[in-house]
Parts: structure tokens; sequence; C-alpha cells
């Protein structure tokens, strides 16, 4: 590194510029470096011979005595320059300077007759292309418009504004336009002013809006807003996006022009104009955008380094402009060239270098350009290399060993091997970027190395270089050779048992299967040799059903997945059937639809006998309740000879006893005069339903819970007006005596009895 005197760079670059029809023309270019250093020019990238008309200076600077746009032969000295300057380290290239023409077109806008009430306002307009951009001027009446008058306007793209309008505005006006190239004069027209100030209302109106602009930074710009109404409004400017204005450098020219001077890339936006009447909410509004580009400058400039054989550069390049600009890479004044070796990131921010060799010192260069301009910058790369550095070890070899390893060996330079403290293997996969390359170190006395962790199928690329510590060898020669093929793993295997004759076989898929086109299924009896299959199934399947089993046998079920390399291990299950088939003969399957229909069926019966049941019983008790209520009645009108002695009231309560609870050995062994008493017509009457234990006990119980009928019984029966009929009956055979008491006895009484 010899210091920064010593980088060839650019002191001056050539500019651009606007030239005048047949006079002399300059670019500058100046250089500095280390000598010697040599000059030459291009347009439109072909190299500028000297000659009578453009020939370089002493100081490096391009001279054309006579400019023309057009030449006899067609030719033109429009275009694009640029210097180039080359020295022993390398070479560079100037900016593009843009050279044009003065011109100078005629008025495509002249300004136009009008006639304006007094108080009004009046504009007039003319237009004209030119380069450099005229400068427009107005006369009246032949005579340069006075400025100084603040109801004259004069705006930079050829507009005068009259305000105000009085009777002595009236004249003829025409504009006159000046730059380098010529001079021109536009038609005239004529202003004039009727009538007195009128004092009618008029809305407020926008007679002009601002135009849609596109500028450079530093420059200025004039949105231009004239409005009319009476009384006269207020114009008033905003940005469409909110943001404040400003102050600084903004001024307004006349009634409500708006102008920003030393334009900046902030300033980019839609400005909005207003027209408001005073006091009111009355307004009229206009609009037009204003953009402002920023040619391309370096935030970051790349760096001249230096580096040994064998490793990697990298210059960062950054630059910022509006439009972005685009990045552009040269290497010695040529476009640079992508590679293995050489790659571009970060929109071409940033250059790296792998691997480089002394092929790669030279001068790089970084492009930034964009509509608004373009700008350079230089760097160079010194490749350091020592006396004395060993030669590139020699007969690299690569052989495969598995599917993931390879060795790799290579025998000791030829040349300068004392020094030598140490091999480094570069390991890249051939199809990968140079970046992605990786490095593995090896002793100065090992000539060998196994690589493994390697991928299936895949070719690798491999070189060696000797180290010392003074730097390294060049690189070897670069072997490539591809890893073995591999079997895919052995997948997971799952039975599940569907019927008496059929299982499912699941298997999930796994990226620890590898590369792979499909599996093979096979299965059998267990106690036979022969598989059923393979059953070829592609890779996207999962599950495959196994039908037409025989349930009284053990079945063996194997997997396996295969690729072009072979098949791989296989899973094995087994299964049996038996336990389904006697799950299914001790529950057998049900029909369902047939168990639901009888489902409902039988609900319906239940609702329907629930309903008849509770309508017996209300008819039994209503029954019941009117016939005892007759019964009482025929009790009472009964005459002396059909009823029975009475008897005593001190007895009538335990007889009370005896009707509600007697046991039947009581009944049994009761007979007055010879007639049995019919105890079933009581019991009809007055069912009871005592529990066995209190029967054979013979005790009766009128408020025990468990016998509700007795306490309905004693509650409306007073045994005061009750009397026992004897009547002459059949003898009946006595109930059995498990019978239930609540059981109904035949009814030998009247059938209209109660």
């Amino acid at each position: 590194d010899f210091g920064r005197s010593s980088e060839l760079a650019f002191v001056v670059e050539p500019s651009d510029d606007i030239a005048v029809q047949e006079q002399p023309l300059i670019l500058y270019c100046q250089v500095e470096g280390i000598q010697p250093i040599t000059i030459t020019w291009r347009k439109n990238g072909v190299m500028i011979l000297d000659s009578e008309n453009a020939f370089m200076l002493a100081n490096g600077s391009l001279y054309v005595s006579r400019f023309q746009r057009v030449r006899a032969d067609g030719s033109s000295d429009e275009g694009e320059y640029d210097c180039m300057a080359q020295n022993h380290y390398g070479l560079v290239v100037s900016r593009k300077a843009k050279i044009q023409a003065a011109t100078m077109s005629d008025f495509h806008i002249h300004p136009q007759n009008a006639v304006v009430e007094e108080g009004g306002v009046a504009r007039f307009q003319c237009q004209i292309h030119g380069l450099p951009e005229p400068v427009i001027l107005w006369h009246k009446n032949s005579m340069p418009v006075n400025t100084d008058n603040e109801r004259y306007t004069l705006l930079p793209k050829g507009v005068l504004q009259i305000t105000g309008l009085r009777a002595e505005d009236s004249g003829i006006f025409h504009c006159v336009a000046t730059n380098i190239a010529n001079v021109k004069f536009s038609r005239e027209a004529r202003l004039t002013v009727s009538g007195s100030h009128s004092t009618v209302y008029k809305d407020p109106m926008i007679l002009v809006g601002p135009e849609n602009l596109t500028l450079t930074v530093h420059q200025t710009a004039v949105l231009e807003c004239i409005a009319t109404g009476n009384p006269r409004p207020i114009v008033s400017w905003s940005r469409l996006d909110g943001r404040p204005i400003g102050v600084e450098g903004i001024q307004v020219l006349g009634t409500g022009n708006l102008m920003i001077s030393d334009l900046t890339v902030q300033h980019s936006g839609i400005y909005v104009c207003a027209a408001n009447k005073p006091g009111t909410r009355v307004r009229r509004t206009a609009q037009g955008s204003l953009v402002v580009q920023a040619p391309a400058e370096f935030v970051q400039h790349p760096q001249s380094i230096s580096r040994p054989v064998g490793t990697t550069a990298i210059f960062t390049c950054v630059a910022q402009g509006e439009p972005p600009p685009q990045i552009t890479w040269l290497r010695n004044g040529q476009i640079l060239e992508t590679s293995d070796h050489i790659k571009l990131k970060n929109n071409n921010s940033t250059l790296s270098i792998y691997g480089i060799n002394q092929a790669d010192e030279a001068i790089y260069q970084c492009l930034a350009e964009n509509s608004a301009g373009s700008t350079q910058a230089s760097a160079r790369l010194t490749v350091l290399w020592a006396d004395g550095l060993p030669s590139p070890p020699q007969g690299v070899r690569a052989e495969t060993v598995s599917a993931t390893t390879i060795q790799v060996s290579w025998e000791k330079p030829l040349q300068n091997t004392k020094e030598i403290i140490g091999y480094v293997l570069h390991i890249r996969k051939a199809a990968d970027p140079i970046e992605m390359e990786y490095q593995e170190a090896v002793s100065k006395s090992t000539f060998q190395q196994l690589v493994t962790d390697l991928e299936p199928s895949t070719s690798y690329s491999f070189y060696i270089k000797a180290y010392t510590s003074r730097g390294a060898s060049k690189a070897s020669e670069v072997t490539v050779v591809s890893t073995l093929g591999e079997v895919p793993a052995m997948p997971s295997l799952f039975i599940k048992v569907i019927n008496s004759t059929t299982v499912q076989a699941t298997w999930e898929p796994s990226i620890k299967l590898g590369q792979h086109k499909g599996f093979k299924l096979y299965y059998r009896k267990v106690h036979l040799s022969q598989y059923t299959g393979p059953v070829l199934l592609a890779s996207n399947v999962t599950a495959y059903n196994i039908t037409h089993l025989d349930a009284s046998v053990v079945y063996e079920v194997k997997l396996l997945a295969y690729n072009q390399h072979g098949d791989g291990n296989s899973t094995v299950r087994f299964v049996s059937l038996r336990e389904t088939v006697e799950r299914t003969v001790l529950n057998p399957p049900c029909d369902c639809m047939k168990d639901e229909q009888n489902n409902k069926t039988s609900t319906t019966g239940i609702i329907i006998g629930i309903h008849i049941g509770v309508t017996c019983i209300i008819f039994c008790i209503l029954f019941l309740m009117f016939g005892y209520r007759g019964r009482l009645l025929m009790c009472k009108s009964v005459q002396e000879p059909l009823s029975t002695p009475q008897i005593p009231r001190s007895q009538r309560s335990a007889m009370g006893l005896v009707l509600n609870g007697a046991t039947r050995r009581d009944r049994d062994d009761r007979d007055l005069n010879g007639k049995q008493l019919d105890m079933n017509e009581l019991e009809r009457l007055f069912p009871a339903s005592p529990s066995q234990e209190q029967q054979e006990k013979g005790i009766t119980s009128a408020h025990s819970p468990s016998a509700p009928h007795d306490e309905m019984q004693i509650s409306t029966l007073p045994l005061d007006e009750f009397s026992i009929i004897e009547e002459q009956l059949d003898p009946l055979p006595k109930n059995p005596r498990g019978s239930s008491p609540a059981a109904p006895a035949p009814n030998h009484g009247p059938a209209n009895e109660g």
C-alpha cells in the first residue's frame, strides 16, 4: 500500500455542458497517481483520435475547435464523453459528460388579445423551447415592462400576470426569449380594460392552477395560481399529505404564486392551491405535483485493499439519489463480468472476489447513475505475493467411500516445501456458489482427508492450498466427484384391524426417509414362506387396506421404501384377527335401523300403556266413590228383618278394626247364625294392602305410610254410622292364602247396587 497519493484517481472530471454552434468547447480532465499516466477520451464509448477538429491538450483536457450539431458527413459533436486514465496499476474511467448543442425553437404559444373589466385580472403567456432554458422578458408598447409595479408579476415560464387592472394597463404586449443560441420575439397581443370596477358578487374561481413539475435539486420551482372573484379571494397553499410547506426558501409571487428556491428531495409532493371567499368557507381548489430529482452521490466509497493470494476481497459501494441510482462495476475500465469467484450482492452494492490470484489485481470502479446524473468512485486491489511460497499441491484425487463420505488425497508441492505449516482443503457442492465453500485444516504431515457428513447423490468439488507463515500457495487443480446414492431409511408402520377379514397398514411420510420413489408392501400367513406382493405404492401414499384375510391365522406385514439405488430396510408387523372374530360372536353387530324402529315402537307402546293405566285408575276411583255412597243410602233404609242384630257401641270400635284389618283366620272362624259374612264384598269396597308380615301377626295400622288406602277409609267412613248387612249368598271358595288382597272379588249383589 503506497498511500493515497499513489492511487490513480480523478481530480477533475468532465461535466455536462451545452455547446454553442461553431464555437470552441473544452472538456476538462485532471488525474493524479503514480506516473506515467496515459489519458484518452471516448465519445459514446468510441475512442477519440486526435484530429483538426478535436484533440487533447497537455493537461489532459479535450478541445473541440468548432462545435457542430450536425456535420457534413452526418456526424455530430453531441454525445456522452468520458475520460480514461491508466498507469501501471490499472485503468479508471471518469463519469459520463452529456454534451448538447445550444438551440432555440420557435414560439409554440403566443400571447392572446384580452378584454378585462377594471379591477379584474389579466394573464398573458408565451412558451418556447431551448437549450439552455431561454430567459423570457415582456414588453408593453415596445418598452420593457416595469417589474417594480407590484401589480405586474413575471413568472419564469413566460407568464405575465396583471392584477387590479386599471385603464392605464391597456396596451400592446409581446415577449422576448433569449439564450446563448438566439433571441426571438413573439407575436403581439392587445389588452383592453373596459368599464369601471363592478360591485356585483362573484364566486371565487381559479383561472390557472399549478402545473406538474419535474426539477432537480437546487433549482427553483414556481407553482402558479391565479384566482378571481368579488370580493377578491384569498389564495392559500398546502400540501395534500398534510405536511407543512415550511418557510425557508418559500416566497409568494404576486397575489398567489408559490416559489420554492433551492429545491431538495423533501420538497417533492402534491401542492394544493385554494381560493377562499373572505369571511366564509366558500373555496375553490386546484392541485399540481412537484417531483424533485437528485443525481446519484456516494454514501460509502469503495476502499483500496491489499489481500494475500487465495483470500477473499470485498468492495462496498453505497449510493443514493432520486430516483434510486443503478450501480455498475468496472474492472480496468471494462464492465465487470461475474463468475464463480466474482459475485455481486445487495443490488450490486457489494463486490466479492473469492480465492483471489494475481490476475485479479486491478482497479475496480463503481458507477452510480440515474436520470438526474451520474458519479463514479474507484479502488485498487493489490494481491500480495511473497517470494519462496510453495507451489500448488500435486495429484489431488477424490474417491467416493459411501453415500455420505469422500476421501481426498494429494501430494506435497514440488517447490518450497520446507516452510509448509499445513494444508487447507476447500470443499463445496458443485452446484453451490463459491461463497458457500467451507474449509478443513490438515496437518503438514497428512496427505489425505476423509470428508464426512456429505449428502447422498451429490457432486462436490475439492482443491488444496499449502500454507506457510508468509502466505498460501496457489490453489491446486479442482477435482469433482459425487457421493454414492443411498437407499431410503426404514418407514414407520402401524397396523389397524378393520374387521374380521381386513386390516389397514398406515405409515407416516418423513424427511428421514430421504429421496425415495415409493413403497413396497408384502404380507403372508406366518406359517407360510411365500409372501403376497410386492404391492407397489407411490411416494405420497400413506395407507393401504389388505382384504380377504383368514381370521383364524396370524399374518406378517412388511413395508419398505425404495429408490433408484435399491430397496431400503423393511419394517415388519404381526397381526391376528381372532380376537375381532370372538368379539363379534359375543357381541353380534346390531341392526341399527331395526333396533331404532323397535325402540321407537316400544317407546310408543309404553306411552300408550301409561295413558290407559292412568285412565283406568281414574275410572276405578270414581266408580268406588259413587258406588260407596249408594251403598250407604241402602244401608240406612233396610228393614229390620233384613238387618243383623245391632252391635253394642262398645264393640263398634273393635268391629271397625276388624273390618279394616282383621286377619284371614279370624274371618274364617266367624259365623253368625250359620250365615257366613261375605268379607270379599267388604274387601271389594274397601281394598287394603297390608304387608305379609302384618297379615301373619293379625296387626293392622291405620296410620302406616305403607297403607294409604286404610287412611282414606278411616277418614271417609265413620264407624258410628256403619252397619253390616247379612245376605243369603252361595258359599264361595276361599282365596288362596298367597293371593293379593287387592284382587277384585266376584260381585254377587244386584247389578244396579249403589
